[in-house]
């Protein structure tokens, strides 16, 4: 019996790895780097107040924009990774570079034009304008991913693809875990642009690596020579269909969109439970040591430094890792993964307590890097030798549905369930019996003013004072629109007695009556139920004696 070739060590694997490799990865970084900073803060400045120079949108809102992002950043990849083998790697990568760079700009502005278009009339200006930024970096960051993911794919073989994706992975997430850490400097305590100032300059930067050091692909023809005949419609008509001649990729990728339902809330919803819910005063000594930058004024962690956890995590073990579950069947390894991120994300909502969500945070991301790398390197195998941008284009797919149904989904929700603001209100109507008419009158009592009064409340046990500031507020913007000033008047003298000892007996008792971390329960039950679906795919997989492309991919 022939015996198998013996595994090549991780060195020799790495040693075999082309040029276009690395320099594929140095301007994923670069990418990555821009983006991830943007994310550590985007779902805190959407929903931030004006007067903290945040957009003051409410969750659904900053739902809908982020499900939109996502249906463009992840749809359009199943389109432009054609026109990436049809017309070239470089031409996609300045398109794309282009188009982020203005997007992250247009970001920066967005609270000074808003601010001017509400000026002039133009309600709900900051929806609009924000929305149209995020459809620019959602299209712009679609189409780089085709040829970057393209060249992997091209590049590793089936011995290389486990370490030649976690290497990948690996660089991805040292942008990933860099720029959190530079987003908590540069926005300080409010300086949102700062970020996407970064993020613009970050992303002009890759055309030098684009344009100095990158190689074009050699073009590998279609077997039947089709594909070169298409003009640009044909290109896009052929791109959509070809994913239909293979209905176990359609299946694998629709489950395996639970996955990333649950992966994206890590970063567009946790920022916000963290903030408002859990007391990460506990680890703000350890954080602090490293930087104080990295803690609020009231001496709690930065949420996008607590989430962080996720990429500093992948960026330690992920090689490592890879290397050990190369050998690994790659469904299996993904159905352990998916598991073990349900732990994870589900344990990192469900406490208030800042160590507990870190460790959970620390074993989603185990559950991530078998996950993750494994689901391209899986993708990269299946694919055609003609057709391996326009499949990794096509690995976006669960991606958009996993990313634009959670936020949409995530953002009603959270708003109706765990909206720290919104519970707090209620609390003070049908609890403490005070006037519904006041209290959700938000000219008299602003949504930043609404925990203070309550933990004001809670502390001296008086609900007077807060009463009459609203009631007096109320009288004054029948008037008119009220002032910042005239609402910092009004609650002058309770803010004076409210420190972060009552902030957070107000955050216990409404988690005691409340339970917002609800909505992560369901969110974990779908990620529970793509785990099931995977192992479905799995049995479904070997039954049928192990298609071509399971084996390649085994």
């Amino acid at each position: 019996m022939e015996q198998p070739a013996p595994r090549k060590s991780f060195f020799a694997q790495i040693g075999t790895l082309p040029a276009n490799f690395w320099y594929a990865n140095i301007m994923e970084t670069f990418e990555r780097l821009a983006f991830f900073s943007v994310s550590a803060i985007r779902a805190l400045f959407l929903v931030a107040a004006g007067s903290a120079n945040g957009l003051g949108l409410s969750y659904p809102q900053k739902g809908l924009i982020l499900s939109i992002w996502a249906l463009l950043q992840c749809l359009i990849p199943m389109v432009s990774g054609g026109y990436t083998d049809r017309y070239g790697y470089r031409k996609s990568l300045a398109v794309a570079f282009t188009i982020n760079t203005l997007g992250y700009f247009l970001m920066a502005q967005s609270k000074g034009i808003s601010d001017a278009l509400g000026a002039h009339g133009f309600s709900g200006a900051a929806f609009w304008v924000f929305l149209f930024a995020a459809c620019l970096v959602g299209s712009g960051t679609a189409i780089f991913k085709p040829p970057v993911q393209g060249t992997i794919a091209r590049v590793t073989t089936d011995e290389t693809s486990s370490v030649g994706w976690g290497v990948f992975y690996w660089v991805v997430n040292i942008g990933g875990a860099v720029a959190p850490m530079a987003a908590a400097i540069l926005r300080a305590d409010i300086q949102w642009q700062n970020v996407f100032y970064f993020a613009a300059a970050i992303t002009a930067l890759n055309f030098l690596p684009a344009f100095l050091l990158y190689r074009e692909p050699e073009k590998v023809h279609a077997a039947d020579g089709t594909m070169d005949r298409k003009g640009p419609v044909g290109v896009f008509f052929s791109s959509i269909s070809s994913i239909f001649k293979d209905l176990r990729l359609v299946a694998f990728l629709l489950i395996f969109s639970c996955f990333w339902l649950m992966f994206m809330q890590l970063f567009d919803l946790l920022p916000n439970f963290i903030d408002e819910w859990v007391n990460t005063s506990d680890v703000a000594g350890f954080f602090g040591a490293i930087n104080s930058h990295w803690l609020t004024a009231s001496g709690q962690t930065k949420p996008e430094i607590i989430v962080n956890i996720d990429a500093v995590a992948i960026v330690i073990l992920v090689i490592p890792l890879s290397w050990c579950i190369s050998r690994m069947h790659k469904v299996v390894a993904m159905i352990i993964g998916m598991l073990i991120a349900v732990v994870g994300f589900v344990g990192a909502g469900a406490t208030s307590i800042g160590w507990l969500c870190c460790l959970m945070i620390f074993t989603f991301a185990i559950g991530e890097m078998m996950c993750s790398p494994t689901f391209n390197a899986y993708v990269g195998l299946i694919a055609p030798p003609d057709k391996k941008a326009l499949y990794m284009g096509y690995a976006n797919i669960p991606f958009a549905i996993g990313w634009a149904l959670g936020n949409f989904l995530s953002g009603y929700a959270y708003e109706r369930f765990s909206s720290k603001v919104n519970l707090a209100r209620d609390y003070m109507v049908h609890t403490l019996g005070m006037s519904r008419d006041l209290i959700t009158n938000a000219q008299a009592l602003p949504p930043e003013r609404v925990v203070e009064s309550l933990s004001y409340v809670v502390k001296t046990g008086d609900s007077t004072a807060v009463h009459n500031a609203v009631a007096s507020l109320a009288h004054e913007a029948a008037a008119g629109p009220l002032s910042a000033g005239q609402v910092k008047a009004a609650f002058e003298g309770i803010a004076g007695q409210v420190d972060a000892g009552a902030v957070q007996r107000a955050t216990q008792l409404l988690w005691n009556a409340y339970h917002p971390q609800v909505v992560w329960y369901w969110l974990g039950a779908v990620g529970l139920v793509g785990m099931v679906g995977m192992i479905i795919f799995y049995l479904a997989t070997r039954k049928t004696s192990a298609p071509q492309h399971a084996e390649q991919a085994a």
